[in-house]
């Protein structure tokens, strides 16, 4: 499916988390895409998307050049979802990571992020930024703490339509009792959605998520596991298939300047017309005409 990815009047905050909310209450499960820009969350709406995903890794690479190691601020990740929300209709779930802080400052994270017209945060129980001595090597923070954060959180939102994630990276870092304990405690919290990454298999989703009557959302490298038919018949109703696009869009501009440096044959590139369809360019010239006496359609700029 295909739609029209240029429409000045995007959907409200609330009805993108409706829409949502009814997906995750659905029989099927879903695959968000990774956006890092409007251009990116352009596009996803235009190819018809049910989710977009701005995970705090992809944030990090397209507002600093930086690793993700919890050094992008809250400010930075707001302004750069306020962004993506404000072109595209599709609902956007935000990787918040630990939520900025303690539990105060998740309580800050889910206003400035449901302002910005997100539909879904996720928060986790790992222990960031890495602290003194822990030489890279991740850690979890105490359950009750964890619990403290996801409660904070939805204490902290104004629309109930809007969605609070627990999420653990307890995968590879404890066992299968723990992050389903973990997971469990969430849920019971009040989470409208778990999340769980790092589980490899169907023998391991399954022991984590046994017992559990909240939506399952999985982050997996398993592109069997990770398929969405058969995690239709699970507890899983998201699955995230990773960060292509922006991966994809950065070796493009590698090759594009790489064939400039050697005088090579430019790869393809997105035509100026499909430039001026994703940037909305037909509604600013109407917008030209009606408010500013335009109505001379302007020479496109050929980037």
């Amino acid at each position: 499916m295909q739609r029209n990815s240029t429409s000045s009047i995007i959907l409200p905050a609330t009805a993108r988390r409706q829409r949502l909310r009814a997906a995750i209450a659905g029989p099927h499960c879903i695959a968000p895409v990774s956006v890092f820009d409007p251009i990116s969350a352009r596009i996803a709406h235009e190819l018809g998307f049910p989710a977009m995903m701005l995970a705090g890794s992809v944030a990090a690479v397209a507002v600093l050049g930086a690793p993700d190691m919890a050094i992008l601020t809250l400010s930075e990740l707001v302004d750069l979802a306020r962004r993506i929300c404000r072109v595209s209709d599709v609902p956007l779930i935000v990787d918040a990571d630990h939520g900025y802080g303690n539990a105060l400052n998740v309580r800050r994270t889910i206003e400035e992020l449901e302002q910005a017209g997100v539909s879904a945060v996720t928060i986790e129980d790992t222990l960031l930024p890495d602290p003194f001595g822990s030489g890279g090597v991740p850690s979890l923070i105490p359950l009750e703490e964890a619990v403290g954060k996801i409660k904070a959180a939805l204490s902290a939102r104004s629309d109930p339509n809007f969605m609070i994630i627990g999420r653990t990276g307890g995968a590879g870092l404890a066992d299968t009792d723990e992050i389903r304990r973990r997971l469990c405690a969430f849920a019971a919290a009040g989470a409208d959605m778990v999340f769980v990454r790092g589980v490899e298999t169907a023998t391991q989703l399954k022991l984590v998520t046994a017992g559990l009557e909240t939506p399952v959302f999985l982050g997996t490298s398993n592109r069997d596991l990770a398929n969405v038919d058969r995690l239709s018949d699970t507890a899983v109703r998201i699955v995230l298939k990773g960060h292509l696009p922006m991966m994809s869009a950065y070796q493009a501009v590698h090759e594009a300047m790489a064939s400039q440096l050697d005088g090579r044959s430019p790869p393809p590139a997105l035509s100026a017309r499909d430039l001026e369809r994703l940037t909305g360019q037909d509604s600013y010239e109407q917008f030209l005409e009606a408010f500013l006496g335009g109505g001379v359609r302007r020479e496109s700029h050929h980037l």
